[in-house]
C-alpha cells in the first residue's frame, strides 16, 4: 500500500468522556456531541499517512489544540464550550491539582506521540485536521458569514505570507499556494487563514518542521459538505465523496511539493 509522507493530526475528532469526568459535567450528551469535529475521523483517519494521530476523548475537558501554558478559560481544560455554555456543574469544576492530573493523563500522551512523529526520520509535513460549521456561529470571528469548503491556515495573512503580529508562518507561502490550488482542483472552494489562522498544534510543530525543511498546515473542512442537517450526523455517501476529493488533493500535493521528492 502506498504511504503518504506526512503526519495527520485529529485533535477534535472524538466525543467520549470518561465516567469519572462525565458526572462533573453540566452539558447534555447532545451538547457534548456539538463539540466534535464531525467528519474528520471518517475523512482523514483512513488515509495511508506515515502516522495518523487521533484523539480518543472530547475536547471539552482536554483540548489538545491549546498550549499547555494556557490551562483555564478557553485553554486545555475549558470552562465553557464554543456556544458559551458552562461545561461543569456548580462546585464540580476541576481544581488545579485535578487539571494537572488530566494534563498528564490525556494531553501529554497525544503530544508525546506528535513530538516523536515530527522528530522522526524523514518527517516533512503535518496536516492538523478539523471541521467547522457552514456559517460562522455567534462567538466566531466570522459570525453569520457563509464559509468556504476548505480553510487552509499557516499562521499568516490571507495571502499566506507572514503576519508580524502572529510570528513566522508554519508553511512557506509557495507551498501553501500549491496546497490551496490542489484542493481547488479537487472541487472545493477554499480560503486561506480566514476565519482561522491555525491553532497551537500547527504553530508549535510547524516551527520544528520548517527548520527541517518541511511545513505544517491546519485544514478545516466545512461540515455542510457531508453532515445531514436533520440528524447532525455524517451522511455516508457525501462523506465518501468528500474523502475521495480530499485524497485527490493530497495526491496532487505529494506530486507537486518538492519536499516530498
Amino acid at each position: 500500500m502506498k504511504k503518504y509522507p506526512f503526519i495527520i493530526s485529529l485533535p477534535h475528532c472524538a466525543g467520549d468522556v470518561p465516567p469519572d469526568i462525565r458526572t462533573r459535567m453540566a452539558l447534555t450528551d447532545e451538547q457534548i456531541a456539538d463539540a466534535v469535529d464531525h467528519g474528520t475521523h471518517e475523512i482523514f483517519a483512513a488515509l495511508p499517512a506515515d502516522d495518523v494521530i487521533a484523539a480518543r476523548y472530547s475536547r471539552l475537558f482536554c483540548d489538545l489544540n491549546r498550549s499547555p501554558e494556557n490551562r483555564r478559560g478557553k485553554g486545555v481544560v475549558p470552562e465553557t464550550d464554543y456556544k458559551g455554555r458552562r461545561v461543569y456543574l456548580p462546585e464540580m469544576a476541576p481544581d488545579d491539582a485535578t487539571v494537572d492530573v488530566w494534563v498528564a493523563r490525556f494531553y501529554r500522551p497525544y503530544h508525546e506521540r506528535l513530538e516523536k512523529a515530527v522528530s522522526g526520520s524523514g518527517a516533512k509535513a503535518l496536516f492538523d485536521c478539523h471541521s467547522l460549521n457552514g456559517v460562522g456561529p455567534a462567538a466566531a470571528p466570522d459570525a453569520g458569514r457563509k464559509r468556504k469548503d476548505v480553510i487552509i491556515s499557516n499562521n499568516g495573512r490571507k495571502d499566506g505570507k507572514a503576519d508580524p503580529a502572529l510570528g513566522e508562518p508554519s508553511c512557506p507561502p509557495d507551498i501553501l499556494e500549491i496546497v490551496e490550488s490542489a484542493f481547488s482542483r479537487a472541487g472545493f472552494t477554499t480560503a486561506v487563514n480566514d476565519p482561522y489562522t491555525g491553532g497551537f498544534i500547527t504553530v508549535h510543530y510547524g516551527k520544528k518542521l520548517v527548520r527541517q525543511g518541511g511545513f505544517a498546515l491546519q485544514i478545516e473542512m466545512n461540515q455542510d459538505l457531508y453532515v445531514d442537517p436533520e440528524t447532525d450526523r455524517c451522511d455516508p455517501e457525501k462523506t465518501k465523496t468528500a474523502a475521495e476529493m480530499v485524497e485527490s488533493a493530497l495526491e496532487e500535493i505529494v506530486r507537486r511539493v518538492a519536499v516530498f521528492r
